[in-house]
């Protein structure tokens, strides 16, 4: 079994993966009359293949008890796929590199601190959401339309927090 230990989440460490997405970093301009921030073009999404479609989702995930024990990773090749919390939720990250196969010395865990949120790159190993703490309402934007647009791939992983 792979161990894992969840470090700090980001956005140097997280670049091959996706996007880190986080106003406490980025820039912004003001609209509405000047009673908005707009944090603008935080992550990329990518919608690949025929027909597709950008999707706006809201996942309810339950929490899930640490050391964290997975069976497989999954991704998916056809567009990526942004989980950003909308209630300050602590999350669990695990990905690895784009690829058929999964080399188990490149695959990461991070933790975040309940105001980020990730952008997995289209193609990017990740594991299933992974809410800690409480149960987590998440935004989650991703691609819709036709294709197969997830695969799994079997790897027993245990993750523990740094």
């Amino acid at each position: 079994m792979l161990e894992l230990k969840a470090q700090p989440l980001t956005p140097e460490a997280f670049a091959p993966f996706g996007d880190v997405i986080d106003t406490r970093s980025a820039d912004y301009f003001p609209i509405n009359a000047g009673r908005t921030r707009r944090y603008h073009d935080l992550a990329k999404v990518e919608t690949l293949g025929e027909e597709a479609r950008t999707l706006i989702n809201i996942f309810v995930s339950q929490p899930v008890e640490v050391p964290l024990e997975l069976e497989f990773l999954e991704r998916h090749p056809l567009g990526s796929q942004a989980f950003m919390p909308l209630h300050e939720e602590r999350f669990l990250v695990v990905v690895a590199p784009p690829g058929d196969e999964i080399d188990p010395g490149e695959v990461r865990a991070f933790v975040t601190d309940g105001r980020q949120g990730v952008n997995y790159r289209a193609g990017t190993w990740h594991a299933i959401q992974s809410v800690l703490d409480r149960e987590g309402e998440f935004l989650v934007i991703d691609r819709g339309g036709q294709g197969h647009n997830c695969d799994e791939y079997p790897l027993p992983i245990r993750v523990t927090l740094a």
